[in-house]
């Protein structure tokens, strides 16, 4: 079961990624996102910022990092509780720009289990030095639904 969780949660980030499911926005923000290492509750990305998410001068555009964020905290908290999840609590803290093509590394991890609600902590930091450039920390609540049942409503 718990590899279960795992496959399938690894299925739909890529679904995602190659705009099967989602939204087009979904697969802008996560375009060239690899996975570098995934468990239960646990998962490390290698990105290089794209273009097609970049603000006027450059810079990653932050609500495309928010919204990067609260994707792979969905994806990381399914693969732990394998049940479909909301958002409850959201929040992102911005250390520092990332230039578009800059190379970052992504973890995202579980930090509590309180039966239904579940929080995961996503660190993005620069690749070589390790500089932070955003922490995002979220808590979600999970129902019953697995992704199969919502496909089918």
């Amino acid at each position: 079961m718990e590899n279960d969780s795992l496959q399938t949660s690894l299925a739909w980030l890529r679904d995602i990624l190659q705009g099967k499911i989602g939204h087009g926005f979904d697969t802008r923000v996560l375009q060239g996102l690899r996975v570098i290492h995934a468990e239960k509750g646990f998962m490390r990305f290698d990105f290089v910022v794209p273009k097609s998410v970049s603000d006027i001068d450059g810079n990653w555009n932050v609500g495309a990092l928010a919204s990067l964020v609260d994707l792979l905290g969905a994806v990381t908290i399914f693969s732990f509780a394998n049940r479909v999840v909301t958002s409850v609590d959201f929040s992102v803290s911005y250390y520092s720009t990332a230039k578009i093509q800059e190379h970052v590394e992504i973890e995202s991890k579980v930090t509590a289990n309180r039966g239904k609600l579940l929080h995961v902590v996503i660190e993005v930091r620069r690749k070589g030095n390790g500089e932070v450039i955003a922490v995002g920390k979220q808590w979600m609540a999970s129902n019953k639904q697995t992704l199969a049942q919502v496909s089918n409503v």
